[in-house]
C-alpha cells in the first residue's frame, strides 16, 4: 500500500500527523535560525513594557514611551522571523499543493482539521522546545 493510499484510506488522521509533523519542522528551523536568547530578551522586554503601560495609565508621556518600545521589539522581533519564513515558504506551498490534490476529494474540511491541529501543535511545541 502507497502512502497516497493510506492517506486516502485514513484521512483524518493523516492529516493531523501531516500537521503536526510540519509543525514540528518549522518550529525546529525556527529555532536553528533565529536568535533564541535574543528573542526571549525581546519577549521580556515587551512583557516590562506591558507591566508599565497598566501602571502609568494616567502619564501619557509614560505611555507613549512604553509604546514606542514596544513597537521597536515588535519590529526586530518580525526581523528575525522573516528567515525562518522565507526558507520554508516555498517547500511548504509545494507540500500544501501535493496535500490539497490527495485530500480535496476525500475530506472536504481537510483545510480545518490541518489549520486546527497546527495551531494546537505550534502551541506545544513552542513550549516544549523552548522557541520564543
Amino acid at each position: 500500500m502507497t502512502l497516497t493510499e493510506l492517506m486516502i484510506q485514513y484521512p483524518k488522521p493523516s492529516i493531523i500527523l501531516i500537521a503536526f509533523l510540519v509543525t514540528l519542522v518549522m518550529t525546529l528551523v525556527t529555532k536553528k535560525f533565529t536568535n533564541q536568547s535574543r528573542m526571549k530578551e525581546l519577549k521580556d522586554i515587551q512583557k516590562a513594557c506591558q507591566i508599565k503601560l497598566k501602571g502609568n495609565k494616567d502619564n501619557p508621556q509614560e505611555i507613549e514611551k512604553a509604546q514606542k518600545q514596544m513597537m521597536e521589539c515588535s519590529m526586530e522581533m518580525m526581523k528575525h522571523s522573516m528567515k525562518p519564513t522565507l526558507i520554508t515558504l516555498i517547500p511548504l506551498l509545494l507540500f500544501f499543493m501535493w496535500v490539497r490534490t490527495i485530500f480535496t476529494g476525500v475530506l472536504s474540511g481537510w483545510f480545518w482539521w490541518y489549520f486546527v491541529t497546527a495551531i494546537v501543535s505550534s502551541i506545544v511545541l513552542r513550549k516544549l522546545l523552548k522557541v520564543y
